[in-house]
């Protein structure tokens, strides 16, 4: 286990279904950072093939308590890396946040635990039709992604984070974003 002082700054990548989030974290992990990749497939995946369709939809506590656990467990590994980044594809906050999304009540430490573990800096992209796809576990429509952006955007705001926007573009370009902003932030 690392020092505290060694432990890698924890980058969350936001945004609405769709986004390119997946991506976008794929090209930094081929070009050797470090990188989380999203869980809620492999739950939904897992849950598939015990017969439940969509999780999410059917019981959505469950479904959003396995996210959170998993979530948690990344977040937690960072301990575990000696780099300077640790890029997450979406975040804690992500969890509550769609639960609000749904009108769905949860647990008091859904959000205790995103307010107890938090990460560094927060970069947000924003809905871009272009590159949008539906299939088997992305169900949503691009009008609910656009929707779900708004609740992301005020949602990490509402947890104390100032989100930065990820300018539509080329993989390459949003990467050098990202990585030219961290440089400059910390």
């Amino acid at each position: 286990m690392n020092s505290t002082a060694t432990i890698p700054k924890r980058i969350a990548i936001i945004g609405g279904p769709g986004t390119g989030k997946s991506t976008l974290i794929s090209s930094l992990e081929a070009d050797g950072y470090a990188c989380m990749r999203e869980i809620s497939r492999d739950i939904i995946l897992e849950a598939q093939k015990e017969g439940v369709e969509q999780l999410f939809l059917t019981n959505p506590i469950l479904f959003s308590q396995k996210l959170l656990e998993g979530r948690l467990q990344q977040f937690l590994d960072a301990e575990r890396y000696e780099t300077n980044y640790l890029f997450y594809d979406r975040g804690l906050p992500d969890v509550p946040i769609y639960m609000d999304y749904l009108g769905t009540e949860y647990p008091d430490y859904f959000t205790e635990t995103c307010h107890k573990n938090k990460y560094e800096t927060v970069f947000l992209l924003t809905p871009w039709e272009q590159i949008y796809q539906q299939d088997n576990e992305r169900y949503e429509s691009f009008e609910i992604a656009t929707k779900l952006y708004t609740y992301l955007k005020e949602g990490y705001e509402n947890f104390g984070y100032k989100t930065i926007e990820i300018p539509i573009g080329t993989v390459e370009d949003r990467k050098k974003f990202i990585l030219n902003t961290l440089q400059k932030i910390t």
